[in-house]
């Protein structure tokens, strides 16, 4: 077996859905079912958003905690935090989203926490084991089946 690396901490922009900022650190003993999305990506919108609606009412809050992080690397002007806001009130979403924070960098369009974990683009997901280590990152589409039984292996891990 592959040596497990910590996740790396999420940077973050502004937090909806929740009234605290939070921190991967505030969810040691429970899974962290991360959801990287773009408003304006179709697998985002047809696929994972939708997932992590059903990951977010189908699994015990106690076990599973759903994070959404908006990671933008195109359109950044389409995607405003005002244009999210409007976006996670029609698609109904109710589990905690962060606005990855922007690079900093001129000319540089990829956000820092999406350079942190090397992702290549969304939607990406991210599963956080109860101890804080990476134990999946997978850009695409992933099947609820595999999903919920990856889930429940990492619930049932000691």
């Amino acid at each position: 077996m592959a040596e497990l690396t910590k996740a790396p901490e999420l940077c973050v922009q502004t937090w909806l859905n929740t009234d605290t900022a939070l921190s991967l650190d505030d969810f040691r003993e429970k899974v962290v079912a991360l959801f990287v999305f773009q408003m304006l990506c179709p697998g985002c919108v047809q696929h994972s958003i939708p997932q992590a609606g059903r990951v977010h009412s189908l699994f015990d809050q106690n076990d599973v905690v759903v994070i959404g992080l908006h990671s933008v690397f195109e359109h950044h002007a389409a995607m405003t935090e005002v244009s999210l806001k409007a976006f996670l009130h029609e698609f109904q979403i109710e589990f905690p989203v962060a606005i990855d924070m922007p690079s900093g960098s001129v000319g540089d369009p990829i956000p820092k926490t999406m350079r942190a974990y090397g992702m290549g683009g969304t939607p990406t997901l991210i599963l956080i084991d109860r101890q804080g280590y990476l134990r999946k990152q997978k850009m695409g589409y992933e099947q609820d089946l595999t999903v919920g039984a990856e889930l429940m292996a990492l619930i049932r891990e000691p």
